[in-house]
């Protein structure tokens, strides 16, 4: 299996081919790259050269210390230099989303287009936080097994998911202590509303309505920020996950999107 070693990190990845133009796909907190299986095909299908990767913490890629989402920026640079992908379209979900806006801040110039799925620019308000917080400290004393989990579910995919049992098993079978930088990431995340406009590159912004961890208003804030050409489109049905729940929904929304760059 392909890794890129870089900065003490080992980051996992899946070339998955094609001469075409490179998009990147880069998952959510407490998923992997294995989220973005139903969009694959269709991509490789249309001619893309589509990569995905675990980010730090998740999957198969390795995490020691502290990080935030600049961090992880610099880590998908760096597996493009390694790839030689000059340009990419950056497509995140989540926190995916945190770390693709960032690399389109950071480095414009490497950044085609951006496809953003139930994300935002904002930080996390103190109630929230505390919420989270409170989860997370119930995982590490009691495991992902029971309640918890069933909360994790809840707030990653709508009621309907047929899937929610696969994603169960992953986070049982990792420890929540090595949840933790991933964690402490997510909640102190900073504040990037106020340089949304910065990013000038065509964007599509695609949210679930029943989103139980960024309800779509602040999809849509995020969407009304962006400094260039954004489509913005509810996903009927779809949790926090919606191109993971929805694929029938979201793929030819993105095709459509990715053809007209």
């Amino acid at each position: 299996m392909p890794f890129l070693n870089i900065d003490s990190q080992s980051i996992h990845y899946v070339d998955h081919g094609g001469s075409g133009p490179a998009i990147i796909l880069s998952h959510g907190f407490s998923m992997d790259h294995q989220m973005w299986s139903e969009q694959i095909e269709p991509l490789t299908s249309a001619g893309w050269r589509v990569v995905t990767y675990d980010e730090r913490g998740w999957g198969q890629t390795s995490s020691s210390g502290e990080f935030s989402y600049w961090d992880l920026a610099d880590d998908l640079l760096a597996l493009m230099d390694f790839l030689d992908i000059q340009e990419a379209v950056l497509a995140g979900m989540s926190q995916g989303g945190f770390l693709s806006m960032r690399l389109a801040l950071s480095n414009p110039e490497r950044v085609r287009a951006l496809v953003l799925v139930d994300t935002e620019g904002s930080a996390l308000a103190v109630e929230e936080k505390t919420l989270f917080r409170g989860l997370y400290d119930s995982a590490r004393q009691n495991g992902m097994s029971g309640p918890v989990g069933e909360t994790l579910a809840s707030l990653l995919f709508a009621p309907d998911f047929s899937e929610t049992n696969f994603w169960r098993g992953k986070w049982n079978s990792k420890n929540p202590e090595e949840w933790n930088d991933a964690a402490e990431c997510l909640f102190e995340r900073d504040d990037i509303d106020e340089r949304l406009g910065e990013i000038k590159c065509p964007a599509l912004v695609l949210h679930g309505d029943l989103d139980a961890s960024i309800p779509i208003e602040r999809g849509e804030k995020m969407a009304n920020l962006l400094g260039g050409e954004t489509f913005f489109h509810k996903v009927e049905g779809a949790g926090h996950s919606a191109n993971l729940e929805k694929p029938e929904i979201v793929n030819p929304i993105l095709l459509d999107f990715l053809a007209s760059l």
